[in-house]
């Protein structure tokens, strides 16, 4: 058996709860195959945050935001990787005695 994850708005939230008052939240539960638990948990959120409670949880980010943020992070690394090797450069230079060879 293989899991659907189906998106409902807000609307279709609102409107199955109302009908899982009037006909029952096993007929309902059944009709649009859903979990028990899932209808309590929007019925709760429901009566606590009332119809702002309905809205998706999950935030959607833009693809193109994304490959912004991963080249940035990827741009990041390598300026950390030359700061480094020039830092590693300086100590070395400063550790090795430069020798002047007389004429």
């Amino acid at each position: 058996m293989s899991r659907v994850h189906r998106k409902f708005s807000s609307e279709e939230r609102l409107s199955i709860l109302q009908e899982a008052e009037r006909d029952g939240a096993v007929e309902v539960s059944r009709k649009y195959s859903l979990s028990q638990s899932l209808l309590s948990k929007w019925k709760q959120r429901y009566l606590s945050q009332g119809a702002a409670g309905l809205q998706p949880q999950y935030k959607r980010v833009d693809p193109e935001v994304r490959a912004l943020e991963e080249e940035n992070e990827r741009l990041k690394r390598i300026i950390a990787r030359q700061a480094l090797e020039l830092e590693v450069k300086g100590e070395l230079l400063k550790k090795t005695p430069i020798q002047i060879k007389p004429r």
